[in-house]
């Protein structure tokens, strides 16, 4: 005969029951926890950010080109090579500009005594009018003299008529003297020979070619790393014609290109959060929002989409937003220009503004570089003005 299964008693099944509805209850309190705690988390948190992975490191590309023209004979750096501002990159054959600057130096010299000369030949008019003075008062006289015998027929009056032609002659030539005089006197009255205009534009054309000298030696206009070197020995270069970009790499920033659907809660001055890959999550960079570009990436692309066309398909539009990174933090981990990086901004501060409200005011690039010693330009050509102005 066959044994019958055993029955379960009704406190077995009691407890069996009890110990479910405790899981049940347990799993559910846990999912209920774990489900407030996910929107307290996207209440407090997710909200409060704005997170992107389109986002790339950007900064100036300075273009360097020459102010004249020439033939490339030495060049000092090659790509990725560390410059200074005012370092020399690279010089041109100075032959053709030394000789601009010799003959310049020659016009200079020689327009000083052509108006040394001026000064002498107003000089001599000067004596030519006291000359003219005297022979019209001999001329005058002479008529006095002859005029009352003519009354008395002691003298021919063709005589007479001969003495007044000379005295209306010698006023002429003294009028003539003294505009001769006049005449070379605008060209050199008032000013001595350093000083006048026909020296003065000699002389400063000889100080343009001595730019042009000095510019055979193209320098670096900032400090930075050099890349894009196109330009090589040998070269007939123009100017304006690029040669390399210099690139400040301790002066870039991050350009992160959020969807339109995420700029609502965007506002100038917020900090953002910034991994790299090329550091990884063990190397965070921080910055803050500085500015929200004017318009969309699709905008002010090279072909701006057509949306009036019959084949539109919407697609979200970004816009890119400029975020200054940490000089120490850069400093310490040095960063390239296109990098990737994902990038996120909190946006629990949002009294800031959306678009600056007034003019920039803390934005100053400049170089001096490029500014040339006038002063040793000026003593040279002083120099030439002494030696030809017939004292030392």
């Amino acid at each position: 005969m066959s044994t019958p299964p055993e029955s379960v008693s009704p406190a077995t099944a009691s407890t069996n029951g009890s110990k479910r509805r405790r899981i049940l209850l347990i799993l559910g309190t846990i999912f209920v926890l774990a489900g407030a705690g996910w929107l307290a988390l996207e209440h407090f948190v997710f909200s409060l950010r704005e997170k992107t992975d389109d986002a790339y490191i950007t900064g100036n590309q300075v273009r360097v080109s020459s102010q004249v023209s020439g033939t490339v004979v030495e060049v000092f750096v090659r790509n990725t090579s560390r410059v200074k501002a005012g370092q020399v990159l690279l010089k041109l054959d100075p032959t053709d500009a030394q000789q601009s600057l010799d003959r310049a130096a020659a016009t200079l010299g020689q327009t000083v005594r052509q108006v040394r000369q001026q000064h002498a030949q107003s000089s001599q008019f000067d004596v030519t009018i006291v000359a003219r003075e005297l022979e019209l008062k001999r001329a005058e006289e002479d008529l006095a003299q002859r005029e009352p015998l003519l009354a008395e027929q002691a003298v021919a009056g063709e005589e007479v008529r001969h003495a007044r032609d000379t005295v209306a002659l010698a006023r002429a030539q003294l009028s003539q003297a003294r505009e001769q005089a006049n005449a070379a006197r605008a060209l050199v009255d008032a000013v001595p020979v350093a000083r006048n205009p026909a020296v003065l534009s000699a002389s400063a054309a000889y100080k343009e070619a001595w730019l042009a000298l000095q510019r055979t030696q193209i320098v670096a206009p900032i400090d930075g790393y050099v890349a894009l070197r196109s330009v090589q020995l040998g070269q007939r270069i123009a100017p304006g014609e690029g040669l390399m970009s210099i690139v400040p790499l301790q002066d870039v920033w991050l350009e992160a290109n959020f969807k339109e659907g995420q700029l609502r809660n965007l506002r100038i001055g917020q900090p953002a959060r910034i991994i790299t890959d090329v550091y990884g999550s063990g190397v965070v960079f921080h910055g803050h929002v500085i500015g929200l570009s004017a318009g969309t990436g699709a905008a002010f692309s090279l072909l701006p989409p057509q949306n009036a066309s019959g084949n539109w398909i919407k697609v979200v539009q970004r816009i890119p937003v400029k975020i200054a990174l940490q000089p120490e933090e850069l400093a310490k981990n040095p960063l390239r220009i296109g990098l990737s990086t994902t990038t996120i901004i909190d946006t629990h501060d949002r009294s800031g503004v959306v678009l600056a409200a007034e003019p920039a005011s803390d934005i100053h690039e400049n170089t001096a570089s490029y500014q040339q010693d006038l002063a040793a330009a000026d003593a040279a050509a002083q120099a030439i003005i002494r030696a030809n102005s017939g004292r030392e």
